[in-house]
């Protein structure tokens, strides 16, 4: 366990692994950017069975997030995914290129 930034993880601290950016994508779902550059599809209907999350389950909360210090927050930061925790539980994305 470590905590940085007034946050305490369980995972052990990984410097390589913080989200760049992120995006809502719509269905409880966001694509997240890590600063690897690779992108993943993260389900918010994953965490359902967490207490913490759900208030996410529903759209207007769960598009409401900000990344500090690399990681995705909510409602304030009082709800937060730590960018390993967000790699582990994701899927791979590859975004659809549009022929322009």
């Amino acid at each position: 366990m470590f905590v940085m930034n007034g946050i305490a993880y369980a995972d052990e601290p990984r410097r390589d692994n913080r989200i760049a950016e992120a995006r809502y994508v719509g269905n409880l779902q966001l694509v997240i950017t890590f600063s690897s550059g690779e992108s993943r599809l993260l389900d918010l209907t994953d965490f359902a069975n967490y207490p913490a999350f759900v208030p996410l389950q529903e759209e207007s909360a769960a598009r409401n997030f900000q990344i500090d210090h690399g990681v995705i927050t909510w409602m304030d930061g009082n709800v937060d995914i730590s960018p390993d925790a967000a790699y582990k539980r994701s899927y791979e994305y590859e975004e659809m290129k549009r022929a322009v």
